[in-house]
């Protein structure tokens, strides 16, 4: 066939088109391989950086002599971290397999969430819930309806566990990549395999580094209470942050897994027992390590010296129980017998609690253990009642009354009001324990006369009775670093709150502690303290200082607060309170128990409360000696009676610790007291 001009034009257009589509791709290659090549070897060699934090070693809580009451003590974990783990399946298995034998030849248990059984026929475990097998089916990948067969095929295809293992074996593996799975274990967050390792395991462990890729062994310092007898309620416990607070954790730059304080002292000083994480930053190259660095150091925690000698508040509580044990207590409802109560001790002139006994309590650690035989217990030894216990003051509360009447000018020194054992107000009978004719304040303190009180109540009405319980901290938290009760005082407001009528009658039954006025034995400690200090009521505190982590040197001291001040409009008004304080000492007290033979004044007030529960407390408030106090106390026997004679043992004991002015004794009365 012949070809015309226009074919060999189209044949020679088609073959300009290839060479160019020829040159073109020449070009392009070698752009690529010239020009580009130096950005693809950038990209390859891209530098990958992750960090992890370095948990810090929390503060120490330390008495007032530094002796450590909870500390740390290094623990020994196994961990996998992926910086260093295998990237290959199969090698990966390998070395979780070699460690989990390790383990189980060691009798440890280590972290296994699989709800699967261990061994051949595979089924799910019947101690998991129904939201535990769908969350598992959700992070492997399966439909509900899966059994645990399948499961077993998906984990063993995912992580390539090789068909040569046993059942047994390729269980073990699933279940440690099932938990690194769910624990999102990754490079900025290595997994913990198992905890508290013997240091036998550690050296073996240690020796196999060079075939257990990326095994390592991390200390863990793990909370120890050393001395689980001293205020365990205040020290209080740790442990893992809730998920309602959360949130305020991460805002504060915590890691999710922290252990933070979740009571007392480890809660109320958080932020100063805490520490600093530090941060660990490794840098990946090309796929290798190029960079392995601590990048930001970790900060041990402040340690915290509380204002407690540890000897002298087991003492204290000592004191309390020998007292329980003595002279008993009361039953219940379901005839349980109940020894129970609380002491308070404060420094007079700071405000510094120097100790606190609750009754029963419990040994801070052995807390774990014993919580559930401890929430039977009768008695309730997991409440502080020290603190948050409620109780009616009695007749501890006249000395609030007498400053209100004195300070206001409506009785004086020598002011009387006849008692004839029954007193009647708007025609309702009231009585007196005894029949003390005429009586002066002073007096009238010293015999605890209701009708001398009555009478005064009734001129000072419930609000003037009300503003200077207020003074005293009646009704309003004390301010002491940990949790404690406010409780309330007897008014028509509160009757109203509480539902119930306030009578006319209901003055009298305040101005005397009884009535719904309910105080706490801290409250109580601090009234003392606040008549000690003529009007000046201090906030108690349990912390005294926060130190380095080494107890080298102290970073902050705690200041004296004053919490209120009774501003004097009369001469005189401590001074007629305090004889009728001092005169009490006096009453009724057997030889063993005497306030007499001291060598110094001790003003003392008692109670004899009603209870709601159908019996009479045992109440008291003190402070020593008269002239220049340094302790104010007191206490509250639940059901009981003749607290005070706790007094002279606490005293005794104070003078043992801290001294005072001390008399000298006869052998026969160091025979009585060792009695």
């Amino acid at each position: 066939m012949r070809k015309t001009v226009s074919d060999y034009v189209k044949m020679i257009l088609s073959v300009l088109l290839v060479l160019a589509c020829t040159c073109f791709c020449a070009l392009r290659l070698m752009k690529i391989q010239v020009v580009e090549s130096q950005n693809y070897q950038r990209e390859t060699s891209a530098q990958t950086r992750y960090t992890q934090n370095i948990a810090p070693t929390r503060g120490e809580i330390v008495d007032s002599e530094g002796k450590i009451l909870v500390g740390n003590h290094v623990e020994y974990a196994v961990m996998i971290d992926k910086a260093l783990f295998p990237a290959d399946d199969q090698k990966a298995n390998q070395v979780l397999l070699e460690l989990v034998q390790i383990l189980s030849e060691a009798k440890l248990e280590w972290a296994d969430t699989l709800p699967i059984s261990m061994n051949a026929p595979y089924r799910f475990r019947m101690d998991v819930s129904e939201e535990e097998l769908n969350l598992m089916k959700n992070i492997i990948g399966v439909n509900h309806y899966a059994t645990a067969e399948n499961c077993m095929e998906i984990l063993c295809e995912s992580y390539q566990i090789a068909e040569n293992y046993t059942p047994r074996q390729k269980r073990m593996i699933a279940g440690l990549r099932y938990a690194m799975a769910q624990a999102d274990f990754s490079v900025s967050n290595p997994f913990q395999v198992a905890d508290e390792l013997p240091v036998s395991l550690v050296t073996e462990l240690s020796q196999l580094s060079m075939r257990l890729q990326g095994v390592v062994i991390q200390q863990i310092p793990e909370r120890k209470i050393e001395a689980g007898n001293v205020i365990p309620h205040e020290i209080g416990m740790t442990g893992p942050i809730y998920a309602e607070d959360a949130d305020t954790y991460l805002a504060k730059g915590y890691a999710l897994d922290a252990v933070v304080g979740i009571s007392g002292i480890e809660k109320a000083m958080e932020s100063e027992l805490q520490g600093k994480a530090g941060t660990r930053t490794i840098i990946f190259e090309a796929g290798e390590i190029v960079s392995d660095e601590v990048t930001t150091p970790v900060t041990a925690g402040h340690t915290i010296r509380l204002t407690v000698n540890s000897k002298f508040q087991t003492g204290l509580q000592e004191i309390l129980d020998d007292f329980l044990d003595d002279f008993g207590g009361y039953k219940d409802e379901d005839g349980n017998e109940i020894k129970s109560g609380a002491l308070v001790v404060l420094d007079a002139e700071t405000g510094a609690v120097l100790g606190e006994a609750t009754a029963p309590t419990y040994d801070l650690a052995k807390y774990s253990e014993n919580y559930d035989k401890l929430l039977k217990q009768a008695g309730n030894p997991l409440y502080n009642k020290a603190t948050l216990g409620l109780y009616r003051p009695g007749s501890t509360f006249k000395t609030i009354t007498a400053t209100a009447g004195l300070n206001e000018g409506l009785v004086t020194e020598d002011t009387t009001f006849y008692c004839a054992r029954e007193y009647e107000y708007y025609d309702v009978m009231f009585s007196c324990t005894g029949y003390h004719g005429d009586i002066n304040l002073s007096h009238a303190l010293m015999v605890s006369c209701n009708s001398y009180f009555y009478e005064l109540s009734r001129l000072l009405n419930i609000d003037k009775i009300a503003e200077y319980a207020g003074y005293y901290g009646i009704g309003k938290n004390t301010g002491i670093e940990t949790r404690d009760s406010a409780g309330y005082m007897a008014t028509p407001e509160k009757y109203q709150e509480l539902g119930i009528d306030w009578t006319v009658g209901q003055v009298l039954q305040a101005g005397i502690g009884n009535g719904e006025t309910m105080v706490t034995p801290l409250q109580l400690a601090c009234v003392a303290n606040t008549i000690a200090n003529e009007g000046v009521r201090y906030e108690p505190y349990l912390v005294d200082s926060i130190w380095d982590y080494s107890q080298n040197k102290c970073l902050k001291k705690t200041k004296t607060t004053i919490a209120s001040r009774i501003n004097l409009n009369q001469e005189n008004v401590y001074e007629i309170i305090e004889q009728g304080m001092i005169l009490a000492s006096g009453n009724n007290f057997p030889s063993k128990y005497s306030l007499q033979n001291l060598g110094y004044d001790v003003a003392v007030k008692t109670g004899t409360p009603q209870s709601d529960s159908h019996y009479q407390d045992s109440a008291f408030i003190a402070y020593a000696p008269a002239e220049h106090p340094k302790i104010a106390f007191a206490g509250i026997i639940e059901g009981g009676e003749n607290s005070k004679y706790m007094i002279r043992p606490i005293l005794k004991l104070y003078e043992k610790y801290y001294g005072m002015p001390l008399e000298q004794e006869t052998e026969s009365e160091k025979d009585t007291e060792e009695e």
